[in-house]
């Protein structure tokens, strides 16, 4: 877990996501917009979880399934898709999400390490794990994710 996070005890907002039924959330400070999902162009040679590109306003940015990336299987489009465009290492990129379902207002004393046993991906990943209502959500590193991802994002 992110050290920083697990000696914060003030609040912050993040934004809550689903992928195949499951909840993940980042920071909102790490969120550009989201926008309805839309057609991409696709671009020969990048890797499986890149799906295209597209244009925001004059700028052609990536657009990543998370659910490739996270090891999962491809998501689906549907009318309630949303792509969640962040920043991340000065980079615009866009995650494609099954629908965004939340922004939530959290403390860090609740954010709790990962079980040990869930895999060392979604440990590398993930900066901790929270529980709200029923509702196990994943609080993802986005910067960790992306950090061997880079080079692709040079399209961008």
């Amino acid at each position: 877990m992110n050290g920083t996070l697990s000696r914060m005890t003030e609040a912050f907002e993040i934004i809550a996501f689903m992928l195949h039924e499951q909840q993940f959330c980042v920071r909102t400070t790490s969120i550009r917009e989201i926008r309805g999902w839309a057609p991409v162009t696709p671009i020969p040679h990048t890797p499986s979880e890149v799906l295209g590109v597209m244009n925001l306003r004059g700028k052609v940015i990536p657009i990543v399934d998370l659910a490739i990336k996270l090891g999962m299987p491809p998501a689906k489009t549907s009318e309630r898709s949303a792509i969640v465009v962040t920043n991340v290492q000065d980079r615009t990129i866009g995650l494609m999400v099954d629908r965004v379902s939340d922004i939530l207002t959290i403390s860090g004393s609740e954010l709790q390490p990962m079980p040990v046993g869930v895999g060392v991906t979604s440990a590398n990943y993930a900066e901790g794990i929270f529980a709200r209502d029923k509702d196990m959500i994943c609080f993802l590193d986005l910067e960790a994710i992306f950090a061997s991802a880079m080079e692709w994002a040079e399209v961008a």
